[in-house]
């Protein structure tokens, strides 16, 4: 029987396999709101068989954007669309869940197919960025303003109220992405953290905005509800974030109600030197999976049904996330079954396809 297509339960929630469709920015939004392109998209996903299609990263402010073309969930505006494309993805036997997102000093950026640079200060479409320290991601970029205290109390805030959208419209898996260099992420890291006060310094610190957001969101998310958090298990860069410090991180958030660790990497600085293969990040969830005592996703460049078989049999992660695969192959979930001789449901409407 193949391990891939195995269902899996997380708290109250049956995934019935191991796929999910990674968050994926599609810069297709005005003012934040969802349109048909997103439910197309994200529907189609279901329809081709993967068990969760989280959303993609969802600003919890306007500010919290990377471009202007981004998704969010600010206002109560936002849930109508939101939650014919959530109907819709449970209609066809997904589970839907959003990822919550806050871009920090990453934010304000024009769309990637007009250049994604940073848009100054003043004009169209811009706005003040923030992060962790007044340091700019790219040399000759306007500085982001370091949050104070008021403003990362808005942060948690904005995190919170986010969640409390996301149960309204139906979803039923939040992860909070504290991972690729957005603001979270900016806080971890001692290369983008270099304040000293309670944020600051120490590991106990840096993870400290993590905490709270994760502590806060479940107060108020359904215990019945599994919460997922997307870090980058490293830097890539000298005398960064470490896959040391993930574990350790990991083994915390389980103790916060954290299900499941999907382990990215990178992001964080310019100067990160990646070495990229098939399957380059499998690793660091099978580490953190093991040394932490936590389900973790594994992500990066998994291709093929064997060898995301491969990852799930060998016990190195307990979910695959696939992002561009699935962008080339909405149905990779039944050319995967096939492959690996699984039988399972096809959409009634495709059956004379199988």
């Amino acid at each position: 029987m193949s391990q891939l297509f195995s269902p899996i339960t997380i708290r109250n929630i049956t995934f019935k396999n191991r796929i999910v469709v990674s968050p994926m920015c599609e810069y297709s939004s005005e003012d934040g709101f969802a349109t048909d392109w997103h439910l197309v998209h994200l529907g189609s996903r279901a329809v081709g068989g993967a068990a969760l299609v989280i959303q993609e990263a969802t600003a919890v402010s306007p500010e919290g954007r990377i471009t202007y073309g981004d998704l969010g969930i600010w206002k109560d505006e936002h849930i109508e669309k939101l939650q014919q494309i959530v109907s819709f993805i449970h209609a066809h036997g997904a589970v839907a869940g959003i990822q919550l997102a806050h871009a920090g000093r990453k934010a304000s950026h024009e769309l990637p197919w007009k250049g994604g640079k940073l848009i100054p200060q003043g004009t169209e479409n811009s706005w003040q960025t923030v992060s962790s320290s007044a340091i700019a991601f790219s040399e000759g970029d306007e500085l982001p303003l370091a949050l104070d205290n008021a403003g990362i109390d808005k942060v948690i805030n904005d995190f919170v109220e986010a969640a409390k959208r996301t149960f309204k419209v139906g979803y039923k898996v939040i992860e909070i992405h504290a991972a690729h260099g957005y603001l979270i992420s900016q806080f971890l890291s001692p290369l983008t953290n270099k304040r000293t006060d309670e944020y600051g310094g120490s590991f106990e610190n840096r993870i400290r905005l993590l905490l709270q957001v994760v502590e806060a969101i479940r107060k108020i998310w359904p215990q019945d509800y599994p919460l997922f958090v997307r870090i980058s298990a490293i830097d890539w860069a000298e005398g960064g974030w470490d896959i040391e410090s993930s574990v350790k991180l990991a083994a915390i958030l389980k103790t916060k109600g954290v299900d499941l660790i999907d382990t990215s990497s990178g992001g964080v600085v310019k100067h990160q030197k990646i070495t990229v293969e098939p399957g380059y990040q499998v690793g660091f969830a099978e580490q953190v999976k093991k040394e932490a005592g936590i389900l973790t996703g594994a992500v990066g460049l998994i291709t093929n049904a064997q060898q995301a078989e491969d990852i799930v049999t060998s016990g190195k992660a307990d979910m695959i996330l696939l992002a561009r695969q699935f962008l080339r192959d909405p149905y990779f979930p039944l050319h995967a079954a096939h492959e690996l001789k699984a039988d399972i449901a096809w959409p009634i409407q495709y059956e004379r396809a199988k």
